[in-house]
């Protein structure tokens, strides 16, 4: 329902002197699809407050859906005496919207209890799922799977709950092994789907799969949303087709900001920097204002192809101009820019200014820096800070006990390796993947656990052999 027409159906309902439970559910129906939920909190305790009519078991649900994030709690909680207060709890539809209201609050202690106490019939596809994504949500990937698999029957949402909990967690491996799994067991994806799985094929430059999904996507007339071709820009775009992002850009008929956003991350992920400047300023003369996600784009642009006085005029308008405070993304990509170029004391300036704690990508880049220019002063000073964050990071440790040989401390480089040897850590082994018929097979440095690592290992030997000759 529109926003007007929702004002005006308000106004028909408070001419009315006695409303009945029907027109209540049809107003808070309404309300709980809006992004806010102080309206739908109002009507409900407007409703109390009369005392007629008495709230029943299909009001609850409508109430507890607008409570949507945890700033809705104490509301929720307040609904959950009131329920059992009135004996509604013994409801199977009341008990699985409490369920699904804790697992959105990420209190899955609670919607547990809520999902072990639901009978066998009441224990539908809408609760599992409810479960499953709120598992997925605190990054509880392994329960959400095993939950999943113990389902007696699936439905498209609980596909796509349990796809987007491992692309979101960054397992983008498992994400399409669960794509083509729903494929085999003939469950046909919809829009969430495919946009879920086009960011893990971005992700693993899986352009096969993504382009066979694309092909899917025509095929099946959901081309028209903007979610999915965003999705597909920025899947060709990080499978390096900047052609096909290009062309399904350039085929919008209205291009909204978030595809705007993709473009110029796409164009700057590939180094085509003075392109992206451009791509903005097209975007700003069709009337478009930048967000926060277009300014990380933008500062990346620059900091790959050293465009200094460009980025700092981005990162300085962000706040001057567009009233957008800086996040830690945006720190780190400005950081990345100053130290790239060497100016070491103005990236420390804007460190010391920070209105958030620097992170390890903030560190990284001024270390990166400091390693080109030969800063080891203050290369030393970033990796305690990143050692004070991930003291067990032995990739760190080997940063700076190099440092400490390049200047010829060797009694700190003593120091530091007995320190890591003593607390057992090995640093991570560099891992690659490659796409083969539409797998993704990981390789690890100097692994030799491999099932096919013989075959592996005689072919590199022979091209090597080539390679000599």
């Amino acid at each position: 329902m529109e926003l007007a027409d929702l004002s005006y159906s308000r106004l028909i309902f408070d001419s009315l002197a006695s409303p009945n439970v029907y027109l209540y559910t049809a107003m808070l129906t309404a309300y709980s699809g809006l992004p806010v939920s102080a309206p739908a909190f109002r009507l409900f305790a407007l409703m109390l407050q009369r005392g007629h009519p008495k709230p029943n078991e299909f009001i609850y649900p409508h109430v507890l859906k607008a409570c949507f994030d945890k700033s809705s709690l104490d509301f929720a909680k307040s609904v959950h005496a009131h329920v059992s207060k009135d004996g509604f709890d013994r409801f199977g539809v009341v008990q699985t919207s409490l369920l699904d209201a804790y697992a959105r609050f990420s209190d899955l202690h609670t919607a547990r209890i809520f999902f072990d106490e639901l009978s066998d019939f009441d224990r539908n596809v809408v609760s599992w799922t409810a479960l499953i994504s709120g598992y997925a949500r605190v990054g509880m990937v392994g329960n959400a799977v095993a939950l999943f698999e113990e389902m007696p029957e699936r439905d498209v949402p609980s596909w796509n709950a349990v796809i987007s909990g491992c692309t979101q967690n960054g397992l983008f491996t498992e994400g399409t092994a669960l794509f083509q799994r729903m494929q085999i067991e003939n469950v046909r994806p919809n829009e969430t789907t495919v946009t879920c799985i086009l960011s893990a094929c971005g992700h693993l430059g899986m352009l096969r799969l993504g382009k066979w999904i694309h092909g899917y996507v025509i095929k099946n007339q959901i081309c028209r949303s903007p979610f999915v071709l965003n999705s597909l820009i920025d899947m060709y775009g990080k499978c390096g087709s900047l052609k096909e992002a290009g062309w399904i850009f350039t085929s919008l008929s209205e291009r909204s900001l978030m595809a705007w956003n993709s473009m110029i991350n796409c164009v700057a992920l590939h180094g085509h920097s003075r392109n992206a400047l451009t791509i903005f300023k097209e975007m700003e003369l069709k009337g478009h204002k930048p967000d926060a996600i277009t300014f990380v784009g933008l500062l990346n642009a620059c900091s790959h192809a050293g465009l200094v006085d460009e980025g700092l005029a981005c990162y300085n308008s962000m706040s001057l101009v567009y009233g957008i405070d800086p996040k830690i993304e945006h720190y780190g990509c400005v950081i990345d820019l100053l130290c790239r170029a060497g100016r070491f004391e103005e990236a420390m300036g804007i460190i010391r200014d920070m209105k958030v704690e620097p992170d390890e990508v903030v560190w990284g880049s001024l270390l990166n820096g400091c390693r080109i220019y030969g800063n080891y002063e203050l290369a030393e000073y970033s990796v305690k800070k990143l050692l004070e964050m991930d003291p067990s990071n032995a990739g760190y440790g080997t940063m700076l006990a190099n440092l400490y040989s390049k200047q010829g401390k060797w009694e700190e480089v003593g120091k530091v390796r007995k320190m890591f040897k003593d607390v057992g850590e090995k640093k991570l082994p560099g891992c690659s993947w490659i796409e083969i018929d539409n797998g993704v097979h990981q390789f690890y440095s100097c692994d030799k656990l491999h099932p096919e690592a013989g075959e592996i290992w005689g072919i590199l030997e022979e091209l090597a052999g080539l390679m000599e000759s």
